[in-house]
Parts: structure tokens; C-alpha cells; sequence
């Protein structure tokens, strides 16, 4: 088991682990028992973005409409609508090495898929996390529990892998937003239609 982090704890990835390139990035949830009734479906997406924290262009947001970047770098695995079973939900494979060199940062998210019309937000999901995973040990090296309630919030910035100084780091950031999807997207320069 990895180290688990704190919110706001940083951690380097790639200083102890000098040809650490492919990660798994496995986020997951619970729906509490006092939902709605309706179902759920989070989507997990990532935005890599550059120096100014937006995309550089619209392929730059990976998501269950967009699953692989053109790089090759980052290939999200599909959506999974309901959440059920142990684990992760949903996966985004990353391979540090494909990374354009004008992408500082990967963000991670989780948005309620139509939060508004079902009246859902993060006040209803339990046992949040994210965690990555070194795929040729398949040894998790980190994991960060969100713990948080989000009573409004109906999308979440659960963390963020960026460079600094040649290293590859992980911030756990658990900010909650909302507005969902378009929020987010609006936020790192996505264009909403």
C-alpha cells in the first residue's frame, strides 16, 4: 500500500522511482444510502494543461467523449454509469514519457453526470478517492481519500500530477465546485457548448 495523502499533502512520484513512466490513475465512489433513488453516474475526466492552467487546445481535455489524447499520453478507460462493485470505477492510463513538453500539469476531476435535473451532488457520495498506481510493479504508490462533504457541490477537483524541477509530483487537492462539468470546463479553457 502507498502513501496516503492529506488534503493540499504533495508527493513526488519519479525521485524514488527514476524510469517511472506508466501510472494508473484509478478513481472511485460509493453513493451514500440516503440518495435520491435515482441513479448516479460520476464521470472522471483530465485536463492537461500548460503554464497559464488551460488547455493549449480542445484535445486537451480527456473524457468519455474524448478517451485518448492525440500524444498518446493519457487514454482514459470509459465510463462507468453506476459506480457498483469494490475499487476503482473508472481508470485514466498515463505514460509520463508521451507528455508534450508544453503540458505542466494533469488535472483530475469528477463531475455528477446531469446533477441538476436528478438533484444530486456530492453530499450524496461516500468513500471518494483517487489513487495511482505504478502499472509494471501493479504496487499502488499513493492514495487520497477525499473525505470532504460536498453538501452543493455537484463536481470535484480530486488532484493534479505536474513537473517541477524534471519531477513528476501529485497534489491532493479536493476542491469542490458548482456548476458541474461546464464549470470545470470553463475554468481551464475548454469550450461548452
Amino acid at each position: 500500500m502507498g502513501v496516503c495523502l492529506q488534503k493540499g499533502q504533495k508527493v513526488s512520484l519519479t525521485k524514488d522511482n527514476a524510469g517511472l513512466a506508466k501510472i494508473i490513475v484509478g478513481i472511485g465512489w460509493d453513493i451514500n444510502q440516503f440518495d435520491t433513488g435515482g441513479d448516479f453516474d460520476l464521470d472522471s475526466a483530465a485536463f492537461l494543461v500548460g503554464e497559464n492552467g488551460k488547455v493549449t487546445k480542445q484535445e486537451d481535455f480527456i473524457f468519455f467523449g474524448n478517451l485518448k489524447h492525440p500524444s498518446g499520453a493519457v487514454e482514459h478507460q470509459g465510463d462507468n454509469r453506476t459506480g457498483a462493485g469494490e475499487g476503482d470505477d473508472e481508470i485514466i492510463r498515463i505514460d509520463l514519457s508521451k507528455v508534450p513538453a508544453d503540458i505542466q500539469k494533469i488535472v483530475f476531476t469528477v463531475t455528477i453526470y446531469e446533477a441538476e435535473n436528478r438533484r444530486q451532488n456530492f453530499g450524496q457520495v461516500n468513500n471518494a478517492f483517487v489513487r495511482i498506481v505504478d502499472e509494471a510493479k501493479n504496487e499502488e504508490m499513493l492514495r487520497y481519500d477525499l473525505g470532504e462533504d460536498f453538501s452543493i457541490e455537484t463536481a470535484a477537483v480530486f488532484g493534479e500530477l505536474y513537473k517541477h524541477n524534471n519531477e513528476w509530483k501529485f497534489n491532493a487537492i479536493g476542491s469542490g465546485y458548482q456548476g458541474g462539468l461546464a464549470a470545470l470546463c470553463n475554468s481551464y479553457g475548454v469550450d461548452v457548448d
